[in-house]
């Protein structure tokens, strides 16, 4: 192979990572920093369902979740979320929120959207975040309900 065809497949490569699209939306319980907090990632890549990550407390411990297939409660559509120990988060969009339960572990919480970027001028932005609770909802609906 020449240098030419190597500079070519090395350029076609690299495009490709760059071009690959992340997105993802942000939902957040309670204060960050704070031992109650509770953090939700929703993650899309190249238009698929990707991961979806938990984190909670004042450390931010994370634990990735598999996508557990859709529920309904109520006449509402939602979807399933599996914890590696295999408890069951069940989430239903409500307005711009995420109601987040689990039944048997009586837990009930509603998650709100979680600007991800700089305040007050310190920070970085996030890329590849859901800029408003519009936008995070409609990427919820499009890849985890359907």
């Amino acid at each position: 192979m020449n240098t030419l065809n190597i500079a070519i497949i090395t350029v076609l490569l690299t495009s490709t990572i760059a071009n690959a699209q992340m997105n993802v939306a942000n939902y957040s319980y309670g204060k960050p920093g704070t031992d109650t907090y509770e953090h939700l990632s929703f993650w899309v890549k190249d238009a698929k369902r990707q991961d979806i990550t938990y984190a909670y407390g004042k450390d931010r411990k994370e634990v990735k979740l598999r996508y557990a297939g859709k529920a309904q409660v109520n006449n509402t559509s939602g979807f399933n979320a599996q914890f590696p120990n295999n408890t069951i988060l069940t989430i239903m969009p409500s307005g711009t929120t995420l109601k987040v339960s689990n039944p048997k572990d009586n837990y009930s919480k509603t998650f709100t959207w979680e600007y991800e970027g700089p305040v007050n001028g310190i920070g970085t932005f996030c890329d590849v975040c859901t800029q408003d609770e519009k936008e995070a909802l409609k990427l919820v609906q499009k890849y985890y309900l359907k």
